[in-house]
């Protein structure tokens, strides 16, 4: 089952500061459920150590089973260098507050 629902979209409110400089605690951004991942786009994961914790990171490259993603902030992040590969949910399209704007891949 996706954590993120059945919904084609969903309002996601980020918590914490991995992905800064690009989304900062407590920005609201809409993320489309199900959509394949390319490297450089911002998706929602979690990983099998952590399966009900969804987080907000950037996709790197496909990895066997997953995805390896990281953090914007290398210092402010818990990502695939240190949980492994990650399931993808669903890809950041924009950030809806409390500036919005598009996400496009790097």
């Amino acid at each position: 089952m996706n954590p993120l629902g059945w919904l084609p979209y969903r309002r996601v409110w980020v918590r914490g500061p991995s992905m800064a400089p690009t989304l900062k605690d407590g920005d609201v951004v809409l993320v489309r459920n199900g959509r394949t991942p390319r490297a450089g786009d911002v998706v929602v994961v979690t990983w099998v150590t952590r399966p009900h914790q969804l987080s907000i990171k950037r996709v790197t490259r496909r990895n066997g089973d997953g995805w390896h993603v990281e953090g914007d902030n290398p210092y402010g992040s818990t990502d695939s260098r240190g949980l492994g590969p990650a399931q993808v949910h669903g890809v950041v399209v924009a950030r809806i507050w409390p500036h919005p704007r598009r996400l496009s891949s790097r």
